[in-house]
């Protein structure tokens, strides 16, 4: 039987089977409408109030200050573009180059309008640092979006110290945190920021659906206009069997996150040395502090594209660029902005271990790697 093994876990995650078993009433048996006033609402709007509660306690936020969303996308989208419609001066927002599309394009849509931005540039380890944000900002800017963790190179960012930035000029604060919730610890209160994005399938939770988190007092419109669901800010009914789902799945997560990371961290060790001792020639992008178990490996002379063609012919799957943008088959944003040269960033692809990868699926992708790249012409 051809060996299966799973090493993308930043473009998607493998459902949670205890948060599929918690949304399999809200499916076939308690589907009432929460918004109803009759006893058979009851159930989902328990469970409604209950995964908020549970979502909230796990970023050390109130329940009222989570809001769902169908994904990291809506969140990105609702955050910028919900704080710049609330503000009749059309101020600026400043976001950086290494930002997911979903920020990027959310920020293109919003220039047309009128609303100037400003990209901060990032060093070669992906860091946007406090002198990059304080050469820009002014006491007139409305927004800062920077990004937790980075989906291409893992790089965690100094999100207090850009915040306090923020702050001291008067801007708003959010982060793009799709990466990082449920991988390692976060306390909205402790980073400081005023809006914070999450999508559930990037920690074991079903697809399409996600939260914002907003802090109480954040000015920004409503999403969508209609119902009087998620406190009047965003219009539709609710999907409550994903929202049960992701709350069990992000519960789940942040309570094994020390010995996840333990387990993965191993695992990345030994991958490294692994291709060190076979005699690659490659380079790990990102900086020193990552999330655990984004690998972003640039081989010298090679071709991204062929090499993960030729580890799925031998059932290792991994990414090459940004997996959101599969079509585009160029050196990604961030390679480019990170300044990676031509001869490594070509040959670069993305491996994203998770708590349930062995030790033994490393030992193939090391093997795999040394035969396409030692034996092969990649």
């Amino acid at each position: 039987m051809k060996q299966f093994i799973y090493v993308d876990n930043a473009a998607t995650t493998k459902l949670d089977i205890d948060a599929f078993e918690a949304m399999k009433p809200y499916l076939l048996e308690e589907y009432g409408n929460a918004s109803q006033p009759y006893s058979f609402a009851r159930k989902p709007k328990q469970a409604l109030k209950e995964a908020r509660a549970i979502i909230a306690q796990c970023i050390n936020a109130d329940p009222e200050e989570i809001f769902f969303t169908s994904g990291g996308t809506e969140s990105d989208n609702w955050a910028i573009k919900g704080s710049a419609f609330s503000d009749t001066q059309k101020r600026a927002i400043i976001t950086s180059q290494i930002e997911h599309h979903a920020i990027l394009r959310s920020c293109e849509d919003i220039e047309k309008m009128g609303y100037p931005v400003a990209y901060l540039p990032v060093t070669k380890e992906g860091i946007v640092t406090a002198e990059a944000l304080e050469s820009v900002i002014t006491p007139t800017t409305r927004l800062v979006s920077v990004m937790l963790a980075n989906n291409e190179i893992g790089t965690i960012e100094p999100i207090n110290e850009l915040c306090k930035i923020a702050h001291q000029n008067g801007a708003l604060f959010h982060t793009d945190a799709v990466q990082a919730v449920g991988h390692i610890q976060i306390d909205v209160k402790k980073l400081g920021v005023d809006l914070l994005s999450a999508s559930a399938h990037k920690f074991n939770g079903p697809k399409g659906i996600g939260f914002l988190y907003i802090k109480k007092g954040t000015p920004i419109t409503s999403y969508t206009s209609g119902g009087a669901q998620e406190f009047g800010m965003r219009a539709g009914t609710e999907n409550f069997a994903s929202i049960v789902g992701m709350a069990v799945a992000l519960k789940k997560n942040c309570d094994t996150i020390t010995e996840n990371t333990r387990h993965i961290e191993a695992m990345e060790s030994q991958l490294l040395d692994g291709l060190s001792s076979a005699g690659l020639d490659f380079v790990r992008n990102g900086s020193n502090e990552r999330v655990p178990g984004n690998i972003s490996l640039s081989f010298k002379n090679a071709d991204g594209e062929a090499l993960l063609h030729r580890l799925d012919l031998m059932g290792i799957c991994v990414s090459t660029g940004a997996a959101c943008d599969t079509v585009n088959t160029r050196v990604s944003h961030v390679l480019n902005a990170i300044g990676l040269k031509q001869e490594y960033s070509n040959g670069t692809i993305r491996i994203t271990l998770s708590a349930s990868n062995t030790q033994e699926n490393v030992t193939a992708i090391i093997s795999a790697l040394r035969i396409i790249l030692l034996q092969g012409r990649i």
